[in-house]
Parts: structure tokens; sequence; C-alpha cells
């Protein structure tokens, strides 16, 4: 119960967090941040527990996942939460299932086509449009737009995941994909000009950030990866559509985000969509 727990209100509890630390800390600045301190954490734990280090065939692949899982897709989520409330861009990053078993059905051809999937991206993809036009919020298109291509990316980083020879140890596997996603994300935060000044992080957003690496990366990844080994993974594979649920709640209690019916009608149709193609195989 702790680890579900951990994996529905911690996970949902993010987006909040997210949105509070990039009020006064540039975007790739937190993400990279928030991602080399959990990444180094969990990977020194991991070898210090006796995991093996990566070979040079496995880091050449973390690093291509890095890019994928970290890089594009919380650099996405990190800069659209400037723009968009965080319960918004929770429902838009909870339609990855959605857009995995297109790219495994479509583009890679790991799986078999199912009517559940056009249903299910018809359905989604509705709610999208609710959400990026919703006027309550004056909601930003862009930023909304962004954080689905961050979405995109991490599903195309899953379907990699699956082809590519990865370590096996999965707390070292992580860990080096936080660590490397982290300092890529900071390279980029410096190249796009985001340490000039240098950031200034108040306590509130440092709070934010040490939440999202303590609580959110290792915490709750933990729980996870504990929950797949004792549990059917569509059980597990339920934080997809709670999690939006949760930041929706949050935002709008603690964070004052507007909940109109527009928007409420637009998640309640990407969550259907994602409850489709996770649970009509």
């Amino acid at each position: 119960m702790l680890c579900f727990a951990a994996i529905y209100f911690i996970w949902g509890s993010t987006f909040l967090a997210i949105r509070i630390a990039v009020e006064t800390v540039p975007p790739l600045f937190a993400a990279g941040v928030r991602f080399v301190i959990a990444g180094a954490a969990l990977y020194l734990w991991a070898r210090k527990q006796g995991g093996q280090a990566p070979s040079r065939l496995e880091w050449r692949n973390v690093i291509i996942l890095s890019v994928f899982l970290f890089l594009i897709s919380y650099g996405a989520v990190f800069w659209a939460e400037q723009r968009v409330p965080s319960g918004v861009v929770s429902v838009l990053v909870a339609m990855i299932p959605v857009w995995t078993a297109l790219l495994q059905i479509g583009v890679f051809r790991k799986e078999s086509f199912r009517w559940s999937l056009p249903i299910s991206i018809v359905l989604g993809l509705s709610g999208v449009v609710l959400l990026a036009f919703d006027p309550v919020g004056h909601l930003n298109r862009m930023g909304a737009l962004i954080a689905m291509l961050g979405s995109i990316s991490w599903s195309v980083g899953t379907a990699l995941s699956k082809m590519l020879t990865v370590p096996k140890s999965m707390p070292i596997n992580s860990g080096a994909q936080m660590l490397l996603g982290g300092l890529m994300l900071l390279l980029c935060s410096g190249l796009t000009g985001e340490w000039k000044p240098l950031p200034s992080v108040s306590v509130g957003a440092g709070l934010a950030i040490l939440y999202l690496s303590v609580a959110g990366s290792i915490v709750a990844y933990t729980a996870y990866i504990w929950l797949l080994n004792k549990m059917r993974a569509t059980v597990v594979t339920s934080y997809a559509y709670v999690n939006p649920v949760v930041a929706l709640l949050v935002g709008h209690w603690f964070g004052k985000e507007a909940l109109g019916v527009r928007t409420l009608t637009g998640a309640g149709l990407v969550l259907v969509s994602v409850v489709v193609v996770m649970l009509m195989d």
C-alpha cells in the first residue's frame, strides 16, 4: 500500500513541484539539477551494493535513451510548466501509453494491430484539443504542444529501451540514465544562456527540486521497481491514469489552478483513452 501511495501520490504531486521550481529557476537548469542529484545517488548506491558498471555498448545505449527519456522529455515538461498549469501538463503526459502503443505497432512492428489503438488516439487527441484551446486558464498552446512532444519523446525512449542492450540491474540502468540525462540538461541549460546570470535558487525552488530528486526520482522509482517484481505490470502501470487526477487536484487545491468544464472534459477524454489502450489488449 505504501508503494502504491508513492507512485500514485508522490508522482502525481511532482507536477506542482516542477511548477514551483521553474517559477524562479530556469527550466533546463532545474531539471538538470534534479536528475544529477537523483541519478548520482542511485547509481553510486547501486554500485556500492555490488551492481556491475555498464559495458561500453551499454553506456552508448544509455546515452541514447537519456536523450529521449530525460533531455527531450523532461526538458519539455519543465519548459512547458512555465506556461501551462501543472495539472494540464500531467494530462498531456498521461498519453504516453497511447503514443508508445502507436510506435510499437506502426513504427517498430513489435505488436499486432488492435482496434483499441485508433479509438484511444481519437479520444486522446480530442481531449488534447479541448485542453489546448481552453479559454478558462488562457492556456499557452505552444506550451501544451511542447508538453505533448515531450510525452512522445518518452514513448520513443520506452520503445527503444525494449530493443537496446542495457544494464540488467535496474538501479544501475536508471541511475546512469538519470545522471547522464541531468548532465545533458545542464549542458543545454548553459548553451541556451540560462547561466547568464547564474541562476539564483530561492528557498521554495530549492525545496521543490530536493523533493523532486529524493521523493519523486528515488523513493517513488524504488517503489515502482519493487511493485513490478511483485505484481502484474497492468496493475502497477495504473499510475498512468491516477497521476493526472492527483496532479489536477493538487494543482487546484494548493496551486490555485483553475479547473473549468472544458479542462475537466478534456482531461476525462485523455484518461479514458489511456484506460482503453492499456486494458483492451
